[in-house]
């Protein structure tokens, strides 16, 4: 392989990442009801993924997966706590609860 072929090579497989799309969610309450919709950058949505709730702790208090609109509904939690959308792409997304608020 002649330089000017590895520097494209070389730039293209670092440059890769930047053409992801990463992960985003947005939470909020509904009444008595802990909404959150996950998608991507690039306006698709995440169907069918795990969005977890966690005591400060730690522990798993909450778990749904995303539906057909990449939306879930829990039970609104009480005390402190985070939740989590992890599309498996080494960038979970984390609202803390105390980020969120009434729709």
């Amino acid at each position: 392989m002649n330089l000017p072929a590895f520097a494209v090579a070389f730039t293209a497989l670092f440059a890769a990442p930047a053409w992801a799309h990463f992960p985003l969610m947005a939470c909020w309450y509904q009444q008595q009801a802990l909404i959150c919709e996950a998608g991507y950058s690039d306006g698709s949505g995440a169907v069918d993924y795990d969005v977890k709730v966690y005591d400060y702790s730690d522990n798993v208090i909450a778990m749904a997966r995303t539906d057909a609109q990449s939306r879930v509904q829990l039970p609104r939690p009480q005390g402190d706590f985070y939740v989590v959308f992890d599309a498996g792409h080494e960038m979970p997304v984390e609202r803390d609860g105390s980020e969120i608020s009434e729709k």
